[in-house]
């Protein structure tokens, strides 16, 4: 209930305190959205040092997907801790990743056979990718093509990827000089000004007509590395048939196709991956952020034939480590026997259509999109000329945060609604009640 979630106006005294400290001794090179300041969490509420509680509407950043603390994922993890840490799987072997394997085998897209490597984030994962992907091709394909506006990752071959802002790349040049950027189908904003589906698709023809004719020979490309809805660009969810359509590209040329589901992955959308929603098959996919619950994990899985790199031509220390492979077992699970996905729809759903309705009183919403529990709203200063309405965004955020609510954007002007996939009705309409409080407040200064 709403009622029971802020006491204290945040951030209060003991946030402003551990705040001051964060500041002196830790580098500030992210951007935070708001003053909050952990102390505990259960399900899908969290409570600050100053004890005021959130229902959480961005899950850690799209990673506690099953809740925070699941009881079965804490009871995995507690059973390895039991056992041992670590023991490096670059020069050894054990159970819990070979368990694990098995299991993301059978949930991904793809009846071939297929193998796993470990990383320790999704910025380790999109780096194995582009590695197996030239490896594949001897080295002799070394360019990879992405898409303007997504995100990948801030390791220095994953930004060379990334482009969803500028100050992502800021001062980091040279990145990997052989990567070839092209525009994302949002069609809320078409980059060629065109309308779908009158535009049939231009954006892929665009890559064949200009992208292969006048910069790069396809037959010099390795991978093209795609998000399925694009995550930190905006949650931009492509037309229909566009995956399709890409697919027949890349397979013409024997280009690979790598899907980035680190945001989108692991239910998010209602689907185990979000590609499944288009009906494509990728060569690899790359999963992290919701895959253990909370621990850090990151995976490629790909075609068996792709997944060749020799002995010693990658690893990760870190990677594959027994008390995240326990977690990431125990999620598949959660998901499964907790029928999450199809929760996850459900709720998702709900939620599309409540905002819908809103959006028929505001104005300032523009656009709303997605798939499941990954929903975008852009604000806008009217609805006619769809100008980004950047202020309201981070005021928005701010005071929904100020009223219990915890919401992140993404874009320049759009609000993530990413809740864990065990959320229910009942905190979904406390978490509208306030968003429609908070909008209100923010637009018709009515408070």
């Amino acid at each position: 209930r709403k009622n029971e979630l802020i006491r204290i106006l945040p951030p209060g005294p003991k946030a402003l305190k551990i705040i001051k400290k964060d500041n002196e001794y830790i580098m500030q090179s992210f951007a935070r959205w708001y003053p909050l300041v952990v102390k505990k969490a259960e399900g899908y509420i969290i409570e600050d040092v100053d004890g005021n509680k959130y229902i959480d509407f961005n899950s850690g950043l799209a990673v506690v997907n099953t809740g925070h603390r699941h009881p079965k994922v804490i009871q995995a993890i507690k059973n390895q801790l039991e056992l041992f840490l670590h023991y490096s799987i670059t020069d050894f072997a054990y159970d819990q990743p070979v368990k694990l394997a098995e299991k993301l085998c059978k949930i991904t897209p793809g009846s071939f056979r297929k193998k796993v490597f470990y990383g320790n984030s999704g910025a380790e994962a999109i780096e194995a990718a582009i590695k197996t992907s030239r490896y594949y091709f001897d080295g002799k394909r070394p360019y990879i093509l992405a898409f303007s506006g997504s995100f990948h990752g801030r390791t220095m071959g994953a930004l060379s990827l990334t482009s969803s802002k500028s100050v992502q790349r800021k001062r980091f040049f040279p990145l990997l000089p052989s990567v070839i950027h092209t525009p994302y189908p949002y069609c809320y904003r078409c980059p060629f000004r065109q309308t779908y589906p009158d535009c049939n698709l231009w954006c892929i023809d665009f890559i064949e007509e200009w992208i292969f004719e006048k910069y790069v020979p396809p037959d010099e490309v390795a991978a093209f590395v795609f998000e399925p809805i694009a995550g930190e660009g905006g949650y931009i969810v492509p037309p229909p048939n566009f995956f399709a359509k890409l697919k027949q590209l890349t397979d013409r040329y024997g280009i690979l196709l790598v899907d980035d589901e680190i945001q989108a992955g692991m239910g998010r959308t209602g689907r185990w991956f979000a590609i499944e929603h288009w009906n494509v098959t990728p060569d690899i996919i790359a999963i992290a952020k919701g895959i253990a619950s909370g621990l850090p994990l990151g995976v490629i899985v790909g075609r068996e034939d792709v997944m060749r790199i020799e002995k010693g031509g990658h690893a990760s220390t870190f990677g594959g480590n027994p008390v995240s492979c326990a977690a990431a077992i125990a999620t598949i699970e959660v998901i499964k026997e907790e029928k999450l996905l199809e929760n996850a729809k459900k709720q998702g759903d709900y939620i599309m259509k409540r905002l819908s309705e809103l959006k028929d009183h505001f104005d300032v919403i523009g656009d709303i999109r997605g798939k499941g529990l990954m929903i975008g709203i852009e604000l806008v200063k009217n609805q006619k000329t769809k100008e980004p309405f950047v202020k309201l965004q981070k005021e928005v955020i701010l005071s929904a945060f100020k009223r219990g609510l915890l919401l992140v954007g993404a874009g320049k002007s759009v609000i993530r609604m990413m809740p864990p996939l065990i959320i229910t009705r009942d905190a979904i309409d406390v978490a509208l009640e306030i968003f429609e409080e908070t909008l209100t407040c923010s637009v018709n200064k009515v408070c």
